[in-house]
């Protein structure tokens, strides 16, 4: 589990359901097979359970609390808006279980996918940056529940939300037909080799000067509506092109003031991203830092990892509540999908 914070650096028409099961999602697991994808890719689906079946707790570990749901209960009658989650980098798709349950809670399913060479224990600075990958996932996850024929019947397909967290954030955003530059990159980390996202970069077999094609490729699926990006990576370097053409709306989300990642600050101080698209909308949830969208961590989640010598992802800034922190993210990403 090393190297936590640097490689998560990169690191949803129906009324809100009243859950006839306790008040805990349904949750089921899936497998993929993304075009560009050599071995199948590992997805989850929570969603607003119609009966117990029995008790489990994802996404617990000794650093991360984890949620509570309904192993593979039968699905509550009714049609559900539909988020589809991309992790960053290092992370993974249990992480966030503490947003996936609340977002089920008001309504919604979410369907969400490990991405390979990005996700935990698997990712490298070098894997990171094939962002058409990381898109061809969420689509191939997305064929596949809709052409499920129990779970696909529950999906409005007019509410399909594409949200994602750092390099979640920039896969989403692609997905939302947002296109990014592969010399422009280059020249914001030979200008920038500081910023956490350069230098993370710098450690692995990262050549500036030859990334790869997919770092710039078009991710676009027209089934998404409405993109959801929390502090998303690569703003610098989106292309004015894709700019003037995208036609979804998107919602950002900065987390923090004085304390936010370079990459991720959409605002006029930042790449101004939030105000170059003709239909967005920006917010920033402060105080707060990136890491704060992590999990909540243990009692003893701090000392465990300094007794690794890990990245001290349970340690925020002083006067951040993480707890708090979740709630605000819960209702900003509520609100914006209409939940």
């Amino acid at each position: 589990m090393k190297s936590i914070l640097l490689s998560l650096l990169f690191s949803c028409g129906v009324a809100a359901h009243a859950f006839a099961a306790e008040d805990l999602p349904g949750y089921e697991r899936m497998t993929v097979l993304p075009p560009d994808r050599a071995l199948p890719v590992a997805a989850s689906l929570w969603y607003p359970a119609g009966v117990r079946s029995y008790r489990g707790v994802v996404g617990d570990n000794p650093v991360f609390h984890g949620a509570s749901v309904w192993m593979g209960a039968k699905i509550a009658e009714g049609q559900y808006p539909l988020f589809v989650f991309s992790h960053g980098s290092g992370g993974n798709m249990e992480n966030s279980a503490w947003l996936f349950s609340a977002l089920v809670e008001k309504g919604a399913m979410v369907l969400a996918v490990n991405h390979p060479g990005s996700t935990s224990g698997d990712s490298s600075p070098r894997a990171s940056l094939y962002l058409d990958r990381r898109a061809g996932d969420i689509s191939a996850a997305l064929d596949a529940l809709l052409a499920d024929p129990v779970l696909g019947l529950h999906v409005d397909r007019s509410r399909i939300t594409a949200l994602g967290f750092s390099l979640g954030g920039a896969t989403v955003l692609n997905l939302g037909g947002l296109r990014f530059d592969r010399q422009t990159y280059r020249d914001y980390c030979q200008a920038n080799p500081k910023a956490t996202d350069c230098g993370f970069l710098a450690k692995g077999n990262v050549d500036l000067d030859h990334l790869p094609e997919g770092f710039s490729a078009d991710g676009h699926d027209d089934r998404i509506g409405h993109v959801i990006a929390i502090d998303p990576a690569f703003t610098y370097t989106v292309t004015e092109a894709s700019v003037e053409a995208v036609t979804v709306p998107v919602s950002f989300i900065n987390l923090g003031d004085r304390d936010r990642l370079k990459t991720g600050d959409v605002s006029e101080n930042g790449s101004n991203l939030a105000n170059r698209l003709a239909d967005a909308d920006y917010q920033v949830i402060a105080p707060s830092y990136h890491i704060t969208f992590l999990g909540l961590c243990k009692s003893d989640g701090a000392a465990f990892l300094a007794e690794e010598q890990d990245d001290p992802v349970c340690t925020d800034p002083d006067g951040v509540d993480r707890a708090d922190t979740h709630e605000r993210i819960i209702k900003a990403v509520a609100a914006s999908a209409g939940l």
